[in-house]
């Protein structure tokens, strides 16, 4: 989100973002819409998640030093488990895939909705001039694609099609096609927009075209 620091992710090299930053471009071309790509590393601390963890692998730990040590009493184990919580729990946060086989399918769909409407309006794709934005929003940790449009854009165009790409997104990301679905599915949003938004004499890019990747 603007404000934030801005980390890349490892979903895409330079040279892809580059070549992504021309996709959109050229999608643009035809149309006054604007498309805005956002890759995220998560869409939510999930605190409970890393807490649930320290538990889980502190208690593990626990159990399977006091067993080696043949130390099985509760005077031992308890202390030893709460020292290694903390350990623990710093090892969920500095590796946020662990976290998700923790995390109920409702609590990381509601994570990904919300960041997602949030970046909708911090990244300004609801302040074009035809309300003619759309965001192709990408949350790794959840293994989530979102593709949403402005007011101007869904009183012409419904939500099944923007699901049915993001869709094809998805499956390309987990088909370690990342890079060349995405270009695919910007310039179809491209062809979609130009039949509805085609380019007008004074238009000027309004947003920006790079992927946007914010920690």
């Amino acid at each position: 989100m603007k404000g934030e620091s801005v980390m890349k992710t490892d979903l895409f090299s330079d040279s892809q973002r580059e070549e992504i930053r021309r996709a959109v471009t050229a999608a643009e071309e035809a149309t006054s819409g604007e498309i805005v790509v956002l890759v995220l590393p998560e869409s939510d601390r999930y605190r409970e998640a890393e807490a649930l963890g320290g538990v889980i692998f502190a208690a593990l730990l626990a159990l399977t030093v006091g067993t080696f040590l043949h130390h099985a009493t509760v005077w031992f184990y308890i202390p030893l488990q709460f020292i290694l919580f903390f350990p623990c729990r710093l090892l969920f946060c500095k590796v946020p895939r662990l976290k998700r086989p923790l995390l109920p399918t409702s609590r990381r769909e509601s994570a990904v909705r919300e960041r997602c409407l949030h970046a909708f309006y911090d990244e300004g794709v609801h302040r074009t001039r035809e309300a003619s934005g759309v965001l192709i929003f990408i949350s790794l940790l959840e293994r989530k694609v979102w593709i949403i449009g402005d007011r101007g854009i869904n009183e012409k165009i419904s939500p099944e099609t923007w699901q049915e790409l993001a869709g094809e997104l998805s499956g390309g990301i987990r088909e370690k096609r990342a890079c060349a679905t995405l270009c695919a599915v910007i310039a179809r949003c491209g062809e979609i927009l130009a039949r509805q938004f085609p380019p007008k004499g004074d238009d000027v890019n309004e947003l920006p075209d790079e992927v946007l990747e914010n920690e």
